[in-house]
């Protein structure tokens, strides 16, 4: 498994909506390098709320979590725990 990403499922109701794009957006930001959100051909900031959401991440939809140095593994496996939780709702 590359440990620099990790691919997961939407599993909350509402899909990746504001707040929880938000939750996201605060995790990403706590790393000292880049975060971006994979969807299909698209590659978004995590760091952004407003970027997220231009994903249009529905329930089901597979996302990839991209860390651009090992460093910052901790914060990709809290990303993926929160969007395995259905961020918490």
């Amino acid at each position: 498994m590359n440990r620099c990403s990790r691919e997961v499922s939407i599993v909350n109701e509402l899909g990746l909506h504001a707040r929880a794009a938000a939750k996201v957006a605060e995790i990403a930001g706590g790393a000292k390098s880049s975060v971006w959100i994979l969807k299909n051909d698209q590659k978004v900031d995590a760091k952004s709320v407003i970027d997220i959401l231009t994903l249009g991440c529905g329930k089901e939809a597979m996302i990839t979590i991209q860390i651009e140095r090992e460093s910052d593994e901790n914060i990709l496996d809290d990303i993926v725990r929160l969007v395995e939780s259905g961020f918490g709702e």
